[in-house]
């Protein structure tokens, strides 16, 4: 079960996820939850590589420790992001899921450097929308 604190302004934004709360947020659960399958599958992994980084210093948060697919061990982000922000409102109302889509091929340009030694998946999920 994924726990979340929930913080909600009166136009109903800022979901599910504040930077302010405390505790878990859905990001760190779902990265526990990748991380956790993986062990269930005798498949050895961690998370938050130390020495895997992107030119900004942001790294993946999580690795497998064999390889994957063509040998490479399998690299992952996990990102939440809210359909009502701003920033993909107009995008998210025209079809559902679209928010959590563009957030994934963002995160795949983001780490497409690491493409050479790794197999790079991200880990998109919308905090509201359908169940689509």
């Amino acid at each position: 079960m994924i726990h979340t604190n929930a913080a909600v302004d009166a136009r109903g934004l800022h979901s599910f996820v504040c930077k302010r709360a405390p505790g878990k947020t859905r990001h760190h659960a779902l990265n526990d939850l990748v991380a956790r399958a993986f062990a269930s599958a005798g498949i050895p992994a961690t998370k938050e590589p130390h020495g895997l980084t992107r030119s900004d210093g942001k790294r993946p948060v999580g690795l497998t420790l064999i390889p994957w697919q063509r040998e490479k061990p399998l690299s992952w982000y996990v990102t939440v992001i809210c359909p009502l922000a701003d920033s993909y409102i107009e995008l998210a109302a025209r079809k559902a899921g679209s928010a959590a889509e563009l957030a994934a091929t963002r995160e795949l340009a983001k780490y497409s450097a690491l493409g050479a030694q790794y197999d790079f998946q991200p880990v998109a999920m919308e905090t509201l929308g359908s169940s689509e």
